[in-house]
């Protein structure tokens, strides 16, 4: 006899499939061999359960620093106004009686917390910490008069969290979470953080928007930001516009350095020379036998990457001798074996960025994988470990090396 009343079948001893003499009333349970289904997960869902979780990962770290962000924006407006008449009780009577349902419900499952001993932070210990985004939201839409002095507009802010809404049903509720939906709520993040001043704080976010995961694992892997397969998946995340655009400073080093030379037009480089911005380029010696061992290398006819490389001197000679400033544009050449191609942009400040290839043996530099680092002086400490520079810094040295032992171009 079953707890509900219910009496079960007595076991079968007979062959499978057979129900055999079933008293009335009685409840016919399925037996394993009856189910059909495979408990083993395949490699397919694996993989599927892995993509499923990496993606709720990032939605849930984007989410995660909005909600932080706007209790802090939330604590920071009203609690100057509730907290000197009721204390403690500043969210509850914030809330008014609109939002007494949820704010009291709020309430229990702090006092739930606290019994159980789920609070490991003291500074949780409030009933703030405990409302969700769409509560925050309402609080701050109730007091919007609050708010408004610190912003522009309050659309811009409602519309933010609308588009977080679908990622946060989703994440919450552990459902599939396609590209589009992720790439929304990232978006929707970024310029939601921006609009409450809660941004990255990175000078050169804004020419390569700090990703959340960047922003807190970003010392596993040094100051690199992102590796493309090769150059062409590069400008289509950092077209040269965005990389070299408003740059006070531009050291690269290579053989031809086309990325800034055919990408970059010679009138826009003369328009940030004329604005200030210091250039430093280093070319490969269209003369040096290295120039010669590199063709052979890539299968060219004789002469053919010479000539190339000496396009774009010649380029850039024309550029600098249209500038009032020569002197603000400086072009090298260097003798020795090629090694890598690197631009840096802003090297010397806080917000510098590097685009880093390596010359591999049979492939050209359109073809060779591209890492993309963040300057600004970061340091990697590892757990035990001495604290190091990070790769921007090891390319800076390498070029100001190259740059002392090259020859100028007159």
């Amino acid at each position: 006899m079953s707890s509900g009343g219910l009496e079960l079948p007595p076991g079968d001893p007979g062959h499978e499939g057979e129900t055999g003499d079933i008293p009335p009333g009685a409840v016919s349970l399925a037996r394993p061999m009856e189910i059909g289904a495979e408990l083993d997960w395949g490699t397919d869902a694996w993989s599927e359960v892995r993509t499923r979780a990496q993606r709720a990962g990032r939605a849930y770290i984007w989410l995660n620093l909005v909600e932080q962000r706007l209790r802090a924006v939330v604590a920071a407006v009203l609690r100057p106004i509730y907290d000197p008449v009721h204390g403690e009780e500043w969210v509850v009577a914030a809330a008014g009686p609109a939002g007494q349902e949820w704010v009291q419900r709020a309430v229990a499952v702090r006092e739930v917390s606290r019994r159980k001993g789920y609070l490991l932070d003291p500074a949780d210990d409030n009933v703030l910490s405990f409302l969700t985004l769409p509560q925050l939201r309402e609080l701050m839409v109730q007091h919007w008069p609050c708010f408004q002095p610190y912003f522009d507009d309050r659309r811009d802010v409602e519309l933010a969290l609308d588009e977080l809404e679908v990622a946060r049903n989703v994440v919450s509720r552990n459902r599939a979470l396609n590209e589009a939906v992720l790439a929304q709520a990232e978006r929707a993040s970024s310029r939601l953080l921006e609009i409450l001043g809660g941004g990255s704080g990175v000078p050169s976010s804004a020419r390569l928007r700090v990703d959340a995961v960047e922003d807190l694992v970003g010392d596993r892997y040094a100051d690199v930001v992102s590796v493309h397969p090769d150059r062409v998946r590069l400008q289509r995340q950092i077209p040269a516009e965005d990389l070299f655009g408003g740059a006070r400073r531009v050291d690269a080093i290579g053989i031809g350095l086309n990325l800034l030379v055919q990408n970059f037009s010679g009138r826009r480089l003369i328009r940030l020379a004329e604005s200030g911005c210091r250039i430093r380029l280093v070319f490969l010696n269209p003369a040096s036998s290295a120039v010669k061992r590199r063709e052979r290398e890539l299968g060219l006819k004789k002469n053919e990457l010479s000539r190339s490389v000496e396009m774009n001197i010649l380029h850039m000679r024309r550029v600098r001798s249209r500038l009032r400033d020569p002197g603000a544009f400086e072009i090298h050449v260097f003798d020795e074996t090629p090694r890598f191609t690197a631009y840096l942009v802003d090297g010397d400040g806080p917000d510098g960025l590097a685009v880093v290839q390596s010359y591999l043996r049979r492939a050209r530099g359109m073809e060779a994988p591209v890492f993309v680092l963040r300057g600004g002086g970061r340091e990697v400490v590892r757990s035990g470990q001495d604290t190091e520079h990070g790769l921007f810094q090891t390319y800076r040295e390498e070029f100001e090396s190259v740059w002392t032992d090259s020859r100028p171009v007159s």
